[in-house]
Protein backbone atom coordinates (compact mmCIF):
# COMPACT_ATOMS: atom_id res chain seq x y z
CA UNK A 1 0.00 0.00 0.00
CA UNK A 2 3.16 2.30 0.92
CA UNK A 3 5.72 1.19 -1.53
CA UNK A 4 4.83 3.71 -4.16
CA UNK A 5 5.34 6.69 -1.60
CA UNK A 6 8.44 8.13 -0.81
CA UNK A 7 9.46 10.95 1.98
CA UNK A 8 12.52 12.38 0.12
CA UNK A 9 13.13 14.75 2.75
CA UNK A 10 11.34 16.85 5.20
CA UNK A 11 7.95 17.03 3.75
CA UNK A 12 8.83 16.43 0.11
CA UNK A 13 6.82 13.64 -1.02
CA UNK A 14 6.68 11.34 -3.87
CA UNK A 15 4.29 9.41 -4.99
CA UNK A 16 3.65 7.01 -7.93
CA UNK A 17 0.61 5.15 -9.75
CA UNK A 18 0.77 3.56 -13.02
CA UNK A 19 2.37 6.14 -15.09
CA UNK A 20 1.49 9.07 -13.14
CA UNK A 21 4.22 10.87 -10.73
CA UNK A 22 2.97 13.33 -7.93
CA UNK A 23 4.94 15.18 -6.28
CA UNK A 24 4.04 17.49 -2.83
CA UNK A 25 6.07 20.34 -1.85
CA UNK A 26 9.28 19.50 -3.60
CA UNK A 27 12.43 20.38 -1.18
CA UNK A 28 16.12 19.83 -1.60
CA UNK A 29 15.58 17.44 -4.51
CA UNK A 30 18.39 15.75 -5.47
CA UNK A 31 19.48 16.12 -9.52
CA UNK A 32 16.59 17.11 -11.96
CA UNK A 33 13.77 14.32 -12.36
CA UNK A 34 11.35 15.84 -14.35
CA UNK A 35 8.92 13.53 -14.31
CA UNK A 36 6.14 15.26 -12.40
CA UNK A 37 2.48 14.96 -13.89
CA UNK A 38 1.42 17.00 -11.25
CA UNK A 39 3.74 19.16 -8.34
CA UNK A 40 1.12 20.02 -5.08
CA UNK A 41 1.43 22.61 -2.36
CA UNK A 42 0.61 23.00 0.47
CA UNK A 43 1.38 26.65 1.63
CA UNK A 44 4.23 29.28 0.75
CA UNK A 45 6.64 28.61 3.21
CA UNK A 46 10.36 28.39 1.70
CA UNK A 47 10.21 24.30 2.99
CA UNK A 48 7.05 23.26 0.98
CA UNK A 49 7.01 26.42 -1.88
CA UNK A 50 10.65 26.22 -3.28
CA UNK A 51 10.51 27.17 -7.05
CA UNK A 52 13.80 26.10 -7.60
CA UNK A 53 12.71 22.24 -6.39
CA UNK A 54 9.31 22.99 -9.08
CA UNK A 55 11.25 23.25 -11.70
CA UNK A 56 13.69 20.51 -10.92
CA UNK A 57 10.62 17.83 -10.63
CA UNK A 58 8.43 19.56 -13.46
CA UNK A 59 8.26 19.15 -17.35
CA UNK A 60 6.12 20.47 -20.30
CA UNK A 61 3.39 18.01 -18.69
CA UNK A 62 3.59 19.38 -15.16
CA UNK A 63 -0.12 20.79 -13.60
CA UNK A 64 0.79 22.53 -10.48
CA UNK A 65 -1.75 22.78 -7.77
CA UNK A 66 -2.09 25.69 -5.07
CA UNK A 67 -3.89 26.88 -2.61
CA UNK A 68 -6.07 29.80 -4.16
CA UNK A 69 -4.75 32.60 -1.70
CA UNK A 70 -0.75 31.45 -3.06
CA UNK A 71 -1.64 32.31 -6.70
CA UNK A 72 -0.45 35.54 -7.51
CA UNK A 73 2.59 34.71 -5.77
CA UNK A 74 2.97 31.50 -7.72
CA UNK A 75 2.87 33.42 -10.64
CA UNK A 76 5.30 36.02 -9.19
CA UNK A 77 8.01 33.27 -7.97
CA UNK A 78 7.68 30.22 -10.24
CA UNK A 79 7.18 29.38 -14.26
CA UNK A 80 3.73 31.47 -15.15
CA UNK A 81 4.12 29.43 -18.22
CA UNK A 82 2.96 26.71 -16.43
CA UNK A 83 -0.78 25.31 -15.82
CA UNK A 84 -1.94 26.09 -12.66
CA UNK A 85 -4.49 24.99 -10.82
CA UNK A 86 -5.74 27.18 -7.43
CA UNK A 87 -7.88 25.15 -4.86
CA UNK A 88 -9.80 25.66 -1.59
CA UNK A 89 -9.79 24.13 1.39
CA UNK A 90 -12.27 21.39 2.41
CA UNK A 91 -13.19 21.03 -1.66
CA UNK A 92 -13.32 18.03 -3.83
CA UNK A 93 -11.27 17.71 -7.40
CA UNK A 94 -10.97 16.33 -11.06
CA UNK A 95 -8.11 16.68 -13.09
CA UNK A 96 -8.44 14.77 -16.45
CA UNK A 97 -9.74 11.49 -14.70
CA UNK A 98 -7.55 12.46 -11.30
CA UNK A 99 -9.49 13.06 -8.28
CA UNK A 100 -8.13 14.70 -5.05
CA UNK A 101 -9.78 16.58 -2.28
CA UNK A 102 -8.48 19.68 0.00
CA UNK A 103 -8.33 19.33 3.41
CA UNK A 104 -8.06 22.59 5.58
CA UNK A 105 -4.12 22.86 7.02
CA UNK A 106 -4.00 25.06 10.20
CA UNK A 107 -2.46 25.58 13.76
CA UNK A 108 -4.87 26.08 16.77
CA UNK A 109 -2.82 27.94 19.39
CA UNK A 110 0.08 28.80 17.01
CA UNK A 111 0.88 32.01 14.76
CA UNK A 112 2.45 29.76 12.10
CA UNK A 113 -0.46 28.75 10.30
CA UNK A 114 -3.55 30.30 10.39
CA UNK A 115 -6.79 29.08 9.53
CA UNK A 116 -7.96 32.43 7.54
CA UNK A 117 -4.55 31.86 5.20
CA UNK A 118 -6.18 29.37 3.29
CA UNK A 119 -3.49 26.56 3.59
CA UNK A 120 -4.40 22.64 2.89
CA UNK A 121 -3.38 18.91 2.99
CA UNK A 122 -4.76 16.84 0.22
CA UNK A 123 -6.37 13.23 -0.14
CA UNK A 124 -5.14 11.21 -3.16
CA UNK A 125 -7.25 8.97 -4.41
CA UNK A 126 -5.29 6.74 -6.30
CA UNK A 127 -5.31 2.48 -6.93
CA UNK A 128 -8.51 2.48 -5.26
CA UNK A 129 -7.08 3.63 -1.80
CA UNK A 130 -7.22 7.34 -0.05
CA UNK A 131 -3.83 9.05 0.73
CA UNK A 132 -3.52 11.67 3.18
CA UNK A 133 -0.74 14.10 2.53
CA UNK A 134 -1.71 16.70 5.99
CA UNK A 135 0.66 19.55 5.09
CA UNK A 136 1.76 21.75 8.06
CA UNK A 137 -1.16 21.20 10.66
CA UNK A 138 -2.38 20.44 14.09
CA UNK A 139 -4.49 17.61 15.05
CA UNK A 140 -7.72 20.02 13.94
CA UNK A 141 -11.09 18.79 14.05
CA UNK A 142 -11.05 19.27 10.07
CA UNK A 143 -8.39 16.76 10.06
CA UNK A 144 -10.28 14.27 12.35
CA UNK A 145 -12.70 13.95 10.25
CA UNK A 146 -10.56 12.64 7.28
CA UNK A 147 -11.14 9.05 6.29
CA UNK A 148 -8.45 7.52 4.28
CA UNK A 149 -5.80 4.18 4.13
CA UNK A 150 -2.80 5.93 4.62
CA UNK A 151 -2.01 9.12 6.10
CA UNK A 152 1.23 11.10 6.05
CA UNK A 153 1.25 13.74 9.14
CA UNK A 154 3.93 15.78 10.67
CA UNK A 155 5.22 14.58 13.88
CA UNK A 156 8.43 17.38 14.61
CA UNK A 157 6.60 19.69 16.69
CA UNK A 158 7.16 23.56 16.93
CA UNK A 159 5.29 24.68 13.60
CA UNK A 160 2.96 21.33 13.40
CA UNK A 161 1.83 18.56 15.72
CA UNK A 162 4.55 16.85 17.87
CA UNK A 163 4.63 12.94 17.89
CA UNK A 164 1.91 12.54 20.20
CA UNK A 165 -0.35 14.74 18.52
CA UNK A 166 -0.03 13.84 15.57
CA UNK A 167 -0.32 10.10 16.97
CA UNK A 168 -3.70 11.00 18.38
CA UNK A 169 -4.91 12.36 15.41
CA UNK A 170 -3.62 8.98 13.80
CA UNK A 171 -5.22 6.68 16.44
CA UNK A 172 -8.32 8.75 16.01
CA UNK A 173 -8.70 8.64 11.92
CA UNK A 174 -7.62 5.21 12.30
CA UNK A 175 -6.00 4.76 8.39
CA UNK A 176 -4.46 1.16 7.70
CA UNK A 177 -1.02 3.01 7.29
CA UNK A 178 0.58 6.01 8.63
CA UNK A 179 3.91 7.71 7.79
CA UNK A 180 5.51 10.67 9.71
CA UNK A 181 7.14 13.89 8.02
CA UNK A 182 7.97 16.80 8.77
CA UNK A 183 11.41 16.15 10.81
CA UNK A 184 15.13 15.62 10.61
CA UNK A 185 15.78 19.38 9.04
CA UNK A 186 13.40 22.40 9.58
CA UNK A 187 12.17 20.73 12.32
CA UNK A 188 12.26 17.88 14.78
CA UNK A 189 14.38 14.97 14.75
CA UNK A 190 14.47 11.30 13.81
CA UNK A 191 13.46 10.96 17.62
CA UNK A 192 9.89 12.17 16.91
CA UNK A 193 9.45 9.41 14.12
CA UNK A 194 10.47 6.58 16.70
CA UNK A 195 8.17 8.30 19.46
CA UNK A 196 5.44 8.61 17.39
CA UNK A 197 5.49 4.89 15.75
CA UNK A 198 5.54 3.46 19.60
CA UNK A 199 2.84 5.42 20.44
CA UNK A 200 0.28 4.70 17.78
CA UNK A 201 -2.00 1.74 17.98
CA UNK A 202 -0.46 -1.33 16.97
CA UNK A 203 -3.49 -1.97 14.74
CA UNK A 204 -1.99 0.66 12.21
CA UNK A 205 1.00 0.10 10.34
CA UNK A 206 3.75 2.51 11.03
CA UNK A 207 6.37 3.20 7.90
CA UNK A 208 9.45 5.43 8.53
CA UNK A 209 10.41 6.54 5.08
CA UNK A 210 12.34 9.38 4.98
CA UNK A 211 15.44 9.37 3.02
CA UNK A 212 17.52 12.25 4.37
Amino acid sequence: MTENIRVLTHSSIRIQSGDTVLYVDPYKVSGRPQDADYVFITHDHFDHFSPEDIEKVSCDKTVLVVPEKMRDKVLQEADETRGIIPVKPDAPYDINGFSFETVPAYNRLKPFHPKTAGWVGYIFCLDGKRIYVAGDTDATPDAKKVRCDVALVPVGGTYTMNASQAAELVNTIRPAAAIPTHYGSVAGSAADAESFRDKVDPAVHVEIKMES
